[in-house]
């Protein structure tokens, strides 16, 4: 190649660079829309972001991997826990965790209500942008799934018949098995439950842990004070997941003023057949 040759090559080399950068710099425009979900962009939704930078939160906390990367990522918060959890935690962080013990430095910020409501407002529309995966692992909250640590849940390679089961579940001959689907929805649902509870002894998370569920499940449908619905052990669970707040379990990190900080989503969000495959999971949790 002589010189002249060399010079055409290079300029047009950088000619079509320009015009394919260029091509995707106007691409990514026509899609940002769509991408960060501009519909939803609410006056609440820019309250809220005000919200986020007058108290520094991003000193601390980060979002699609922006951030101090001192304490958890908030970016997919909204869908790990529920509104109730978030505004008791917004309001007194401090009753949540016992700071000498936990080491959680969580200031209280003294937030207003509608402080409060536009800060989730503002969490939730992030939560729904489409990031594409970033960041590939952000800090998570405690008992959001890292693979490999699901926290006592025991390990599914699928969600047919030949998943691995909890110790005492059998097999399911000729059919997929509820058990093994009902664990995989336990990681798998939008909250995913793991995200909030362990199947471990004695490991509370935002919930507490599901170890032995089926047994405190026998005790609360005879205690005299139980006001539900439920006569068995797997209607106990069904309505658990159906209506959270017809049980309060004990604690002020579970409920406040009557509600459980469960979300009462799952009724509506998952299907009856996805809920019996559930409760049948947990009823072996003894």
């Amino acid at each position: 190649m002589n010189k002249r040759q060399a010079r055409v090559f290079a300029i047009a080399s950088t000619a079509l660079a320009t015009v394919v950068f260029l091509g995707l710099t106007v691409h990514s425009h026509t899609q940002f829309d769509e991408l960060t979900n501009a519909e939803n962009n609410t006056p609440q939704v820019q309250s809220g972001r005000d919200v986020w930078h007058r108290y520094n939160c991003v000193n601390c906390h980060t979002l699609f991997g922006e951030g101090a990367y001192y304490a958890p990522d908030l970016t997919k918060i909204t869908q790990l826990r529920g509104e109730q959890y978030l505004k008791a935690y917004m309001r007194d962080p401090s009753s949540f965790y016992d700071e000498q013990r936990h080491r959680r430095l969580m200031p209280r910020q003294d937030l207003s209500e509608q402080e409060i409501d536009d800060l989730i407002a503002f969490l939730d529309w992030v939560s729904k942008v489409d990031n594409q995966g970033w960041p590939p692992r952000p800090i998570l909250v405690t008992g959001a799934s890292i693979p490999g640590t699901d926290f006592g849940l025991p390990q599914t390679s699928d969600a047919g018949a030949s998943a691995s089961l909890p110790p005492g579940a059998r097999p399911v001959s000729g059919q997929e098995n509820p058990i093994a689907l009902g664990a995989a929805a336990f990681r798998s649902v939008a909250p995913a439950c793991n995200a909030c509870h362990s199947t471990a002894p004695g490991v509370n998370m935002a919930g507490p842990s599901l170890a032995g569920v089926a047994a405190r499940a026998e005790k609360i449908i005879q205690a005299p004070d139980y006001q539900g619905e439920a006569r068995d052990v797997k209607g106990y669970l069904i309505e658990s997941i159906r209506s959270p707040s017809a049980y309060i379990v004990p604690g002020p990190m579970y409920s406040a003023n009557g509600q459980s900080f469960m979300p009462n989503t799952y009724a509506h969000d998952l299907s009856a057949e996805q809920i019996e495959q559930l409760a049948e999971f947990l009823q072996t949790l003894k």
